[in-house]
């Protein structure tokens, strides 16, 4: 299978986030996202309604452009940085002071249970 990034589905344009997202990958979703600067209590809030107030979805990609500040359920925090590879384990929330651009791959079964939540 493959996809020009341009004609992947839009499922989510919001003021300083767009997300495009293929499912029906083996299993796997594939997404290419970009975000504007998020402070970190801006990011958490997206997450309000989440299970644990965090993302549950594990997901494995690349850091095109930016860097993403995370922090996990346990406290734990990291950034990945562009040109990086990385795995999000999930209990998740993920910020930029510099805004990002990123492709990840997700498990799409657990994705499409927390696409709800997702403001549109």
């Amino acid at each position: 299978m493959h996809i020009l990034k341009e004609e992947l589905p839009v499922t989510m344009d919001a003021p300083g986030m767009k997300m495009q997202i293929q499912m029906g990958w083996g299993g796997m979703a594939v997404a290419y996202n970009e975000m504007a600067p998020m402070d970190k209590k801006t990011a958490a809030s997206i997450f309000e309604g989440f299970p644990d107030k965090s993302c549950p979805v594990p997901h494995w990609g690349y850091m095109i452009k930016g860097s993403m500040h995370l922090q996990y359920k346990d406290g734990k925090e990291e950034v990945v940085k562009t040109g990086e590879v990385f795995y999000l384990p999930g209990g998740h929330i993920g910020w930029s002071e510099e805004g990002m651009t990123w492709i990840e791959f997700s498990p799409e079964k657990e994705l499409n249970e927390i696409v709800g939540y997702m403001p549109k």
